[in-house]
């Protein structure tokens, strides 16, 4: 077994991704770099990553991924993808129309919209994975993401948590 070997069998093969939906009060090349930094070197042709189909970190991550990567990407909703925020659908359609979006989940949770559909999307995601990567808003220590985060801890999933 080489070095190769054994960081390619470390890799996840399943990744969540969540993040805040307020991105506004950094420039979208930030983003653009903190990705290539934190979430490229999990981005292996064949790692699934989970997206929530939102607004913010949801939907620059799915947009970055598919333009930057070759892994497999599934946009998970709470509801249907009709319900969720112009710029999310737009994001969704743009990963579609490039042929790199593989898989599209709507939950169609009866209380969507709200916090309870959102918890239930974001738990199914980290259900079907072994690694989850947290964009939470610096400052702020609690909401979607941080309840995502702590999720994952409780199913003792590693986590990386980049406040943004």
């Amino acid at each position: 077994m080489t070095s190769d070997d054994v960081a390619a069998a470390a890799l996840p093969d399943a990744i969540t991704i969540s993040g805040t939906r307020s991105t506004d009060h950094r420039p979208l090349v930030e983003y653009r770099e903190i990705f290539a930094e934190y979430v490229a070197p999990f981005a292996a042709p064949g790692t699934r990553f989970y997206i929530g189909g939102a607004s913010g970190v949801d939907s620059l991550t799915l947009l970055w991924l598919a333009s930057e990567t070759r892994a497999e990407l599934v946009v998970v909703v709470p509801g249907v993808l009709s319900d969720q925020p112009a710029d999310a659908r737009r994001a969704v359609a743009v990963v579609r129309g490039r042929g790199r979006l593989g898989e599209l989940v709507q939950l169609a949770h009866p209380a969507h919209p709200s916090a309870e559909a959102y918890h239930h999307r974001n738990r199914w995601m980290v259900d079907r994975s072994g690694f989850v990567i947290g964009f939470p808003r610096a400052g702020i220590t609690e909401g979607g993401t941080w309840h995502t985060l702590h999720y994952a801890a409780e199913h003792r999933k590693p986590r990386l948590i980049l406040p943004v």
